[in-house]
């Protein structure tokens, strides 16, 4: 029952997620009945799933708003803004009582009440609503009796699988709640029980055929079976409605047409009492009332079809299986150390030269090639899945500081790493509260300011070759960089005497503390967001740029890599050690002569094809004090649509590169992202190219960047190898 009751809280918490955009969906358009009917599924299926499975709490808070919003569904009650802003409240409640159900802690019962009264007041006679509780019916159908709705009847099979107890499932109850809608008539089917020495008490072997007569429609009929429609073979028709009799012809019909109808007789015996008679066409081609040819014509137009309706429903018969987070990792894992087995093969084969080895190790390369692109595509996933959750936090946020915001989203198909996308939230969250607390102006400002009253904050993903860029951007008053200048010379950030760029400047709000906020106030200013926006970026191998317009907006763009586990890397030597640049960086390689390095001295620059590149010596930088040799190797890299090189003994060749964490001892180094394994067994450590740049002087004087003066220049902890 505990495992149960887990995917009880999966499913409720995807529900959930569903509800906040289906929610802000109906703030639009609230008129629009198919969200409505979203939104009282979903909460039928909360309470119906939670009552089976013992969240009593949750069913009973659910029941009043499911009655609200089956009023909504039959035009009894019309959407107003209060009831959009009730609701999501209503999910945080049920959000709390799930958590309190995992962790064992009590919920907030006041808040609960009070939501709850508040819904309460939209039922017509809160009396009528306390009886439909009690009765465990369905919320509306006593109200639907006495309304001016067509009674019609209706036929019900409801054919559960044998393992539907399983998932604590009552099928009697069912059934109840399904009498409750109106006249009902029940028959069991018990030719399928087995003998009693053959019976299994956890299986189910009877089926029911129902007849009824209601008001209730189609939908209120399947509402009833929502929560197992997976569970059950299940088919509603309607089989009488007023103005569908014949009154030359009251009777219904005959027993063999209701029989067939069901199913209960098969076509092979309808077909062995009709072989005695002639067929339609033929029929029709000897009474010369058609001629063959049309008969033809038509018998291949039904085949035809026939032919491609059942291929399009072998194509739809897909399923889906939910596999928790931690199992998929743990392929990743064992993907990855395949990946690392078959580079070994693979250098074994070339080294021995046998051709029936080399095409083993071909095999099995592009076997694990596969299984890898594979393995990560499960991984990804559309970015929409962490973007809908933000439209309810722009429209809080509005009500909050009393502005008129638009919230857009772009390219929500966009897919990335499910590791990126969870820890994503914060740094969007941080973004979006800064947009819309120093951005986005009040509606006066902006109307003075000759501008739409409400303002637009835009959130769009974009793939681009093994990088997504996330942008935030907003049409608000911009950033202001002479007080930029002045607050990071106030703190000491900037000397008095530095010239830096406009993009420079706005960098320095990513400065831990920073803020150009004189008050502080609940939703932002204490110069803490921004700090975390860069942190986890940078974390995650990525960059964050800003450009900004006064008086037109800001945009901020995160630069992230497709996937974490994964990556194509620059495999590189210097001495006798080995080091991965990440490929997706590297722009080209190119010599270096020791009289190329002295003719500047003191200066670490190379000349490629007229630009003058930076480049950072990795021998020095990672203190290694073997003498290079004549000719080195420059990598030219771009970070941050700027060119840096890095120095290394040799260049190797691409590597597909499964990186490895480097343990709680070892991952504070400086400069070193991550690990890998090669082919060989010998480990290569994975360089972190932005903090390298960042931390070297050379680099940052010839870039012209801030952190020259603001970050105390050191080499990384060493001297670093693979040996550690």
């Amino acid at each position: 029952m505990d495992r149960q009751k887990e995917l009880y809280r999966e499913e409720a918490y995807e529900l959930l997620d569903g509800l906040e955009e289906s929610l802000m969906e109906l703030e639009k358009n609230p008129k629009d009945l198919d969200v409505v009917g979203r939104v009282f599924r979903a909460m039928h299926t909360i309470k119906g799933s939670g009552a089976m499975f013992g969240f009593n709490d949750i069913a009973s808070f659910t029941h009043t708003i499911e009655a609200v919003y089956d009023l909504v569904r039959d035009g009894k009650i019309t959407v107003d803004q209060h009831l959009i802003s009730l609701t999501p409240a209503s999910c945080d409640v049920i959000r709390e009582m799930l958590d309190a159900s995992r962790d064992g802690t009590t919920p907030s019962v006041e808040k609960a009440t009070l939501l709850t009264s508040a819904f309460m007041g939209y039922l017509p006679d809160s009396s009528e609503a306390d009886t439909d509780r009690q009765a465990g019916s369905q919320p509306g159908i006593e109200r639907q009796q006495v309304g001016d709705l067509v009674e019609r009847t209706w036929r019900i099979r409801f054919k559960p699988h044998r393992n539907i107890f399983s998932n604590g499932t009552n099928p009697a109850l069912l059934l109840r709640e399904l009498g409750s809608l109106g006249t009902c008539s029940i028959v069991s089917h018990l030719e399928d029980l087995p003998d009693l020495s053959l019976m299994d008490p956890e299986s189910c072997y009877v089926w029911w055929d129902v007849v009824l007569t209601t008001t209730a429609d189609y939908n209120a009929i399947r509402d009833v079976f929502i929560f197992v429609e997976d569970l059950c073979e299940l088919t509603i028709e309607v089989i009488d409605a007023p103005g569908e009799t014949d009154d030359e012809n009251p009777l219904y019909k005959r027993i063999g047409e209701i029989l067939l109808e069901r199913g209960d007789i098969t076509t092979e015996a309808v077909m062995e009492a009709l072989r005695s008679q002639k067929r339609l066409g033929e029929i029709l081609v000897e009474t010369k009332a058609i001629h063959p040819s049309a008969v033809q014509a038509a018998l291949v137009e039904q085949e035809q079809v026939r032919a491609a309706r059942r291929k399009r429903m072998a194509g739809d018969d897909t399923t889906s299986v939910r596999v928790p987070s931690a199992k998929l990792d743990a392929l990743v894992n064992l993907v990855g150390e395949l990946v690392t087995v078959q580079a070994r093969l693979s250098q074994i084969s070339s080294r021995r030269n046998e051709a029936e080895l080399i095409g083993v190790a071909e095999e099995v390369e592009r076997l694990s090639s596969e299984l890898r692109d594979i393995t990560m595509g499960i991984r990804m996933l559309p970015i929409g899945t962490s973007f809908a959750k933000f439209r309810r936090l722009v429209r809080d946020l509005s009500t909050e500081l009393g502005k008129e915001t638009r919230f857009v989203m772009e390219g929500e198909e966009t897919e990335l790493d499910k590791t990126i996308i969870d820890k994503l939230s914060e740094p969007l969250v941080h973004l979006i509260r800064n947009s819309m607390d120093h951005g986005i102006e009040p509606p006066g400002t902006r109307e003075q300011n000759e501008k739409a009253r409400a303002g637009t904050i835009k959130l769009s993903a974009i793939h681009s070759g093994a990088y997504v860029f996330i942008s935030v951007s907003d049409d608000g008053r911009g950033l202001d960089a002479e007080a930029i200048r002045a607050k990071a010379l106030a703190k000491g950030i900037i000397a008095p005497d530095q010239a830096l760029s406009e993009k420079e400047l706005y960098s320095l709000i990513f400065e831990p503390g920073f803020s150009t906020v004189t008050e502080v106030s609940s939703v932002s200013g204490r110069g803490v967001g921004m700090d975390v926006v860069r942190s986890t970026v940078d974390s995650l191998g990525g960059t964050v740029e800003v450009e900004s317009m006064p008086g037109r907006g800001t945009t901020v763009t995160l630069k992230l890599p497709l996937t974490l586990a994964i990556i194509d890397g620059l495999l590189v030597r210097i001495d006798e050690e080995s080091y991965i640049l990440p490929l997706s960086v590297v722009v080209e390689c190119v010599e270096i002569t020791r009289h190329d390095q002295e003719s500047i001295p003191g200066r670490h620059l190379v000349k490629v094809r007229n630009e003058i590149i930076p480049y950072i010596p990795l021998r020095k930088t990672f203190r290694l004090d073997s003498t290079p040799p004549d000719i080195e190797q420059v990598v030219i890299t771009e970070i941050a649509g700027k060119r840096v090189g890095f120095v290394v003994d040799k260049v190797i060749g691409q590597h597909q590169t499964v990186i490895k964490s480097m343990g709680s001892m070892l991952k504070r180094i400086e400069g070193i992202s991550g690990a890998t394994i090669l082919g060989d067994g010998t480990v290569a450590l994975i360089i972190d190219v932005n903090k390298i740049v960042h931390h070297d002087e050379h680099v940052a004087n010839a870039l012209g960047t801030h952190e020259a003066m603001t970050t105390v220049t050191r080499p990384v902890h060493g001297p670093v190898s693979s040996r550690i």
